[in-house]
């Protein structure tokens, strides 16, 4: 057993869940055997508790670093930063800049608030759309994080959110009363959410702009037009899309603009930093109710989110990473057919996926967790693109992913047993409860 196995054994016994982030349990990847922690990370790389070098083939940072680990840039900004000083009595200008620049990058919109956490935005968009509606009722279509207002969808009669996501979100210690104030509605039903709307007292929709797929039939269109005949907040969750495939939210592609719009993940380059974008007839709401935190007013986040945007702009990275995972995505699919094996491609470029088709998918995910990183890897069946993947990199991959891929052709045509080639437990497909 590595060192970092044998601190996250410790940590289970000091820490509920052993981490705070259910996208980084290893026991999503490789039970027992991922590394789980790291002492460094630089550009592509990650250096794990023994000093062993790994290339980030999956999902960098949970997606926060498109710029790659510690850019020098960004890490400047934010060094300097820390040399000035990070927190006062007195508010940080960077705030109030780098509001200005994404009200330059949203025209329609006209102010922000800031936030550290994708939760968070999600519950100040939330607070502040209902504040502007009048009204408490919700319909949402994606991820937005862990809070009540959310997580009470699960109190409805059909336990929705385990269709709609993610199976196993108990919503024990939500409160009971909160049944029925939110509604999941499917992407591409725009009849599901006329339902809803019509219905109960809808003054709020949330959605992500894509899930695994785009908008179809003028669907984006359609809500858009919906939410403004019924006198309803629209909200775009753009805290894992934004910055991907635009210079800003992925909303751009297709035209349609939001009433609010919230951006996390790659805004800060790993810094935390996450903002609420919206009208101003909206966003005054925020007065009438009470949000605020101490630490929504650090001056590293804003500062690294200028540096990210300045370099982002400069390098337009939302093409690079677009590219690379084009090509990521192209090479799944030429290997794949190579071996004769059946797998399923989702999600858009700069956040791709795959997966096996058939009752051994999960097996075959862990096996290959578990042979990458034999071979210096850290690997599952998904991959953000990053600006510092190098084509070595990608050539160093698929020439080791080919290998397990041909074990895995073999467990196909029953020559091999993949039960043999695992050496621990299966990862896991969701939520579970960790002892």
């Amino acid at each position: 057993m590595d060192t970092g196995q044998k601190l996250y054994r410790k940590a289970k016994t000091l820490i509920p869940g052993g981490t705070m982030l259910l996208s980084k349990r290893p026991e999503m990847f490789l039970p027992e055997h991922w590394p789980s922690y790291f002492s460094k990370a630089k550009g592509t790389r990650v250096w794990d508790l023994d000093g062993r070098e790994l290339i980030d083939m999956c999902i960098m940072g949970i997606g926060t670093n498109t710029l790659g680990y510690g850019n020098d840039e960004v890490d400047a900004a934010v060094l300097d930063t820390v040399k000035k000083g990070n927190m006062s009595t007195l508010s940080c200008p960077e705030e109030v800049y780098l509001a200005e620049k994404l009200v330059e990058l949203n025209p329609w919109a006209d102010m922000v608030r800031f936030a550290r956490s994708g939760g968070e935005a999600n519950s100040i968009a939330i607070r502040i759309a209902r504040a502007a509606s009048g009204r408490d009722k919700v319909a949402i279509c994606g991820y937005h994080g862990w809070h009540d207002w959310y997580l009470s969808a699960n109190h409805n009669d059909n336990d929705e959110l385990s269709g709609h996501l993610l199976p196993g979100l108990n919503p024990t210690g939500v409160p009971k009363n909160l049944k029925d104030t939110v509604y999941p509605f499917r992407y591409n039903n725009f009849e599901e959410l006329i339902k809803i709307v019509q219905e109960n007292e809808i003054g709020v929709i949330k959605m992500e702009v894509v899930r695994n797929f785009g908008p179809e039939d003028n669907f984006l269109q359609k809500v858009r037009d919906l939410a403004t005949a019924k006198g309803i907040v629209l909200i775009f969750d753009e805290c894992t899309s934004g910055f991907r495939e635009t210079f800003g939210g992925i909303y751009k592609k297709y035209g349609v603009e939001p009433d609010i719009a919230m951006y996390g993940k790659t805004i800060g380059n790993g810094y935390a930093l996450t903002a609420v974008v919206g009208r101003r007839a909206i966003m005054e709401a925020a007065q009438t109710t009470f949000i605020s935190s101490t630490f929504w007013t650090e001056r590293i986040g804003p500062t690294a989110a200028l540096a990210t945007l300045k370099v982002m702009e400069e390098i337009k990275s939302w093409e690079i990473i677009t590219a690379k995972g084009k090509s990521m995505q192209d090479g799944w699919e030429k290997l794949a057919k190579s071996y004769g094996l059946d797998i399923s491609i989702s999600g858009i470029p700069a956040l791709s996926t795959y997966s096996f088709i058939g009752d051994n998918a999960l097996k075959y995910k862990t096996l290959i967790a578990q042979d990458m990183l034999k071979k210096g890897f850290l690997a599952s069946t998904n991959f953000y693109a990053s600006t510092e993947h190098s084509d070595a990199d990608f050539e160093a991959y698929f020439n080791a992913l080919g290998e397990v891929f041909s074990q895995i052709a073999k467990c196909e045509e029953g020559s091999l047993a993949v039960d043999d080639l695992l050496q621990g437990p299966v990862c896991h497909s969701g939520f579970k409860r960790l002892n």
